[in-house]
């Protein structure tokens, strides 16, 4: 297929919707668009700033209240739709971990760029990979928020609902239907409906250099639009279906979710990748994982506790699923993706047993 104009480029920035499906779907997949596309940003930047003046018109914010108040004409399907804006909320730091993992891996983990409004789709999930943790890494891990602002919207609203039904309409998901329970399971499942939640980190020179200072080292400049920038991760809704044992504890847990994407305000996704894996206080070992899911560009990494699990693969309805395996023998967990969806089999089970409701799923 033919490359797209300059034209269409330029255009793609100003004017998204005005851009054909097809043109779309072309620069999202081609290295030499997307690097065109780059280009025609930095020189977009240059031209307004050489034209700013005092008291001038805001034109992209008065396009962005424009658009606020219009209805969603594009159906939220595909590369071409345009995220769900987010309600207001209010900023929390990720201390948390598993959190903090997660926002990284995603962030680092993408590597195709789709248009999407004033947004750019950086990641899509497409299969997970463990991320091998000790518990030095896990408390050495950054803080985001000290290197910007960390927003979470959505109301995830987990409740119970009273049967599968109400969970598939409620969630848009296909529930999982168990064939068979395994031995000591018995009874029906809690089933519990999650929303969509999402987290923005917009990146702040002046934070990241204060931290930098705090911990004693330097921080190279930020590269041009880093700035100011903002990168949103998306995730949900989900199902989750918990079968009890007898001490009240999880016997067998069967959930499934929209799988991650995120997005980008506008800035590459190796600017933002190479420049976080420059931030103090990553662990290098952490950091060469995460570098090593880039290759791909769609692997959605597992946190997984070096002193409490192991992990391996298998094969589950065709797919290449990840599982953990805790280290007492315990617990177990089976996590595959599939289409856009990620489903998870996890309980006081062996692997085996594990690995055959997930592969008997109906």
């Amino acid at each position: 297929m033919r490359h797209p104009t300059e034209g269409t480029l330029r255009r793609l920035l100003d004017e998204p919707a005005g851009v054909s499906d097809p043109d779309r779907a072309h620069v999202a997949g081609c290295p030499q668009c997307l690097s065109a596309l780059s280009a025609t940003r930095r020189d977009a930047d240059l031209v307004g700033a050489a034209l700013a003046t005092e008291g001038s018109t805001d034109v992209d914010a008065g396009w962005r209240r424009l658009t606020a108040a219009l209805p969603a004409a594009v159906p939220a399907t595909g590369s071409t739709a345009r995220p769900e804006r987010a309600r207001p909320g209010r900023s929390r730091g990720f201390r948390r971990p598993a959190a903090a993992v997660l926002a990284f891996g995603v962030v680092l983990a993408g590597a195709g760029t789709a248009a999407a409004n004033d947004w750019l789709q950086v990641f899509r999930t497409e299969e997970v990979a463990p991320l091998t943790l000790t518990s030095s890494d896990l408390v050495a891990l950054p803080d985001l928020s000290a290197y910007g602002d960390v927003e979470l919207t959505g109301d995830p609203e987990v409740h119970e609902v009273p049967d599968a039904a109400t969970a598939a309409e409620e969630s848009g998901l296909d529930v999982p239907e168990v064939a068979d329970l395994p031995g000591g399971v018995t009874g029906e499942p809690m089933i519990s409906v999650g929303g969509q939640l999402s987290a923005t980190f917009t990146y702040s020179a002046d934070r990241a250099a204060q931290a930098a200072a705090a911990a004693g080292e330097v921080l190279p400049p930020p590269p041009p639009g880093l700035d100011g920038s903002s990168v949103r991760l998306v995730a949900g809704p989900g199902v989750a279906q918990v079968w009890s044992s007898e001490s009240g504890l999880p016997a067998l847990v069967v959930g499934r979710a929209v799988a991650p994407s995120a997005y980008s305000s506008g800035v590459p996704f190796e600017t933002v990748r190479d420049h976080l894996l420059s931030l103090p206080g990553l662990p290098e070992d952490v950091a060469a994982q995460l570098r090593s899911f880039t290759a791909d560009g769609s692997t959605l990494p597992i946190p997984v506790p070096a002193e409490l699990a192991t992990s391996s693969t298998a094969e589950v309805d065709g797919e290449e699923a990840t599982v953990l395996t805790g280290n007492d023998g315990a617990m177990a967990a089976v996590v595959w993706v599939s289409d856009g969806v990620v489903t998870a089999v996890a309980g006081s089970l062996d692997t085996e047993e594990l690995l055959s409701v997930a592969r008997d799923l109906r």
